[in-house]
């Protein structure tokens, strides 16, 4: 593997570039009309443009991609998260063009992908799974019967969904019959597939994901767990690790149900499994989000494991770099995503140039950004600004670091989500980890404006 193509944009692609630079592989950047002064393109060894500011006329135009390919002589291509890191096809055309695709098989991605055949793995290696349809829910009249079997309220999910989109709530038969047909319009337009299937609603639980990783010689390990429980919308905006309410035993516990179902799904590269977790600290299988994540930098943090070179390294065909014995997480660490968001007014986006961008610094504080003072955020694509990354020896030692890096961090020209974040580590329940998925959006309900305390 000689020049890999980051097929994606902002951070992550950034992010891999550098991983790329680390291994002495020559990066390739593609961007669209609205990224010519990106980061990510400057930093790269070429850049080529593929298209129009609009994501289905670039960044998800699989044939401008492979072109791009073809140009600059890239032997591999790597997906990042978002736009087509889950598409089976774009993995199944990498590989008949004889393009290393870095992430799992298109078969993996295609049979995880489906909500409802991953439901069955994990029902196949014994994990508990969220009682819900056995299914695709064909018609609204099957689905009544199975909604009030379980009992309301009900989720309504689209099989192709992911990332909190393509999700309804029904709290009673009335609700369903009206959800029902609008899941499967909002699928269709979302996803391409109208199918959709059903979940009991597990009422304000935590969400716990773990990162795991393969390679293609049948090697696994875990890498622990994140807590992402501060949501907005099912939107994540804070995660830590190690997540303060999992005892030792429930970790792994949780982390070895996680293995057991990317092994029974013949996966290899990085993936994440997410969980929900219950009042009484019962665990149940959600999905598998089968590319790096957003929030893979404090498993980095954690452990010391570089995750995208990793990545890179599996599909060279090279065996794990560590054993499961090796992996001995350290300290407490914590990630904010900095937005182009106004959190005062609903999070309402704010893109627009950075007047002035200057980031913190200093022990414990990791900034993970494609911004720079002038840049301007376009609006065609998510609003984040930054990943401030930080790490204390414990819980209570990572938030200080945090509030200091936050009075650091000063952008201007647009609205951001640091005061959201500061309001945060003043905010007694989440000191005290008494808080659920539904939290934020609660406080929202209640007409929070989330300004910290001077």
């Amino acid at each position: 593997m000689k020049k890999i193509l980051i097929a994606n944009r902002g951070e992550i692609a950034v992010r891999i570039i550098r991983a790329c630079h680390d291994m002495g592989i020559k990066a390739v950047a593609v961007y669209s009309q609205a990224d010519t002064e990106a980061l990510h393109v400057l930093n790269a060894d070429e850049a080529i443009c593929i298209g129009e500011p609009a994501s289905q006329k670039s960044y998800l135009k699989i044939a401008n991609i492979l072109s791009a390919c073809e140009i600059t002589g890239a032997d591999a291509v790597h997906p990042g998260f978002g736009f087509l890191s889950e598409n089976a096809n774009f993995a199944s055309i990498c590989e008949s063009c004889g393009i290393n695709f870095i992430g799992p098989s298109h078969q993996a991605i295609s049979l995880l992908g489906d909500k409802a055949a991953a439901k069955a793995i994990a029902k196949s290696v014994k994990c508990p799974v969220i009682p819900g349809s056995e299914g695709i829910v064909e018609n609204v009249q099957e689905g009544l019967k199975i909604a009030e079997k379980l009992g309301f309220p009900i989720f309504i999910k689209a099989t192709a969904g992911g990332g909190g989109k393509g999700i309804r709530i029904a709290n009673d038969p009335d609700e369903f019959i009206r959800q029902f047909a609008a899941a499967r319009t909002e699928a269709e337009l979302a996803f391409g597939n109208p199918e959709v299937y059903l979940e009991k609603m597990i009422v304000n639980p935590r969400h716990i994901e773990i990162q795991v990783i393969g390679d293609k010689h049948g090697n696994y390990a875990y890498l622990g767990e994140r807590d992402c429980t501060i949501q907005r919308r099912r939107q994540k905006l804070i995660e830590e690790t190690p997540s303060p309410v999992l005892s030792p035993a429930l970790r792994k516990k949780i982390c070895e149900a996680a293995v057991d179902i990317v092994k029974a799904a013949k996966y290899y590269s990085a993936g994440t499994v997410e969980f929900l977790l219950d009042a009484k600290k019962n665990f149940y299988f959600m999905e598998v989000n089968t590319r790096i994540q957003v929030e893979h930098t404090i498993t980095e943090e954690a452990t010391g494991i570089d995750l995208v070179r990793e990545q890179i390294r599996i599909a060279m065909g090279e065996k794990l770099s560590f054993k499961q014995k090796d992996i001995v997480p350290q300290g407490h660490i914590i990630q904010c995503r900095i937005n182009a968001e106004d959190p005062a007014k609903n999070f309402s986006p704010s893109p627009g140039v950075l007047e002035y961008f200057c980031a913190p610094g200093g022990p414990h504080v990791r900034i993970d950004t494609a911004c720079y003072s002038g840049y301007r955020i376009p609006p065609n694509y998510d609003s984040m600004i930054a990943k401030l990354i930080v790490k204390g020896k414990d819980r209570a030692e990572a938030i200080r670091v945090a509030q200091r890096a936050l009075k650091e961090f000063h952008i201007g020209g647009v609205k951001t989500t640091i005061p959201f974040h500061q309001y945060m580590f003043e905010d007694d329940n989440f000191l005290n980890s008494t808080y659920t998925i539904t939290y934020i959006d609660q406080l929202m309900a209640e007409g929070y404006s989330f300004v910290p305390e001077n």
